[in-house]
């Protein structure tokens, strides 16, 4: 008697997120050490479970160190790419970057290629299960596209498009970017972007986010001028002092940046 041929597998499904009390979220670090071991340092990004970085990790004056360090923390550590993650390895295998980035060349030269090959394999986005607040997306730009611009006060439309095809399951997503914290609700999900670690728009300290079971918005204060001497002690950037000085002083403020992300944001009327 003939016996039936084995029946074929189930399609496989994405393996379930991870499920976590709390994550701490650090984004746009851009190389600058200092500001990441003051983050590293604080008692609640020591207690979570894991501390996601939402890309931009290594464009700036200290790449090495700072991928060595995020190293340091093991598993616990969950990276995103984010657009100058990827143009430094681009610029490593020779097409530079559409827009020239004087600091971005000079870090990819820097970096090992063990390194670039962390940077060019790292997901565009990642979800955790998080306490309190459920399956939660983290990406650099948007869930779609790693430099396409997203803004506190872009049109609900705008957010839409960008998460066209989302899961609904999915009720929060975390992104970065643009430097600028904020907390807002689209169509009943939370978008959450902790700000900058390494070059805040707005106001100084370094900028990052804690969640579950809810949303926190954080700011480490340091030592800036110890750090910008640090930075000018120890990088070899050309120019280092002044980058430094600009970048971690904040002196580009939230409505200079504001106004120049917008248009980028598709808007062409009112803002609703």
């Amino acid at each position: 008697m003939a016996t039936a041929p084995p029946s074929a597998p189930p399609p496989s499904s994405p393996p379930p997120p991870d499920r976590v009390r709390r994550t701490a979220v650090l984004s746009d670090i851009h190389g600058v050490l200092p500001a990441l071991d003051a983050v590293l340092a604080e008692p609640d990004v020591r207690a979570a479970e894991r501390i996601v970085v939402t890309g931009d990790i290594a464009a700036g004056p200290q790449p090495v160190e700072v991928l060595d360090r995020l190293a340091e923390l093991g598993e616990r550590a969950v990276l995103i790419g984010g657009n100058a993650d990827r143009e430094l390895v681009e610029e490593r295998r020779g097409r530079p970057p559409a827009i020239p980035d004087e600091i971005a060349s000079w870090a990819a030269g820097r970096l090992r290629e063990d390194q670039l090959a962390l940077l060019a394999g790292l997901p565009l986005t990642r979800r955790l299960h998080v306490s309190g607040l459920g399956e939660v997306l983290f990406c650099h730009a948007t869930p779609r596209d790693d430099e396409e611009v997203v803004l506190v006060d872009s049109r609900l439309a705008r957010w839409t498009e960008v998460f066209e095809g989302l899961d609904e399951s999915i009720r929060t997503v975390v992104c970065g970017h643009t430097h600028m914290p904020f907390v807002r609700l689209v169509h009943g999900r939370q978008v959450v972007n902790p700000g900058s670690v390494g070059m805040p728009y707005g106001r100084p300290g370094a900028h990052w986010a804690l969640l579950g079971p809810g949303v926190e918005l954080r700011v480490t204060r340091f030592d800036i001028d110890a750090a910008v001497t640090a930075l000018t002690e120890r990088s070899g950037f050309p120019g280092i002092a002044e980058w430094a000085d600009y970048f971690l002083h904040a002196r580009a403020g939230d409505a200079d940046a504001l106004e120049i992300f917008g248009p980028r944001d598709g808007r062409t009327g009112p803002r609703l």
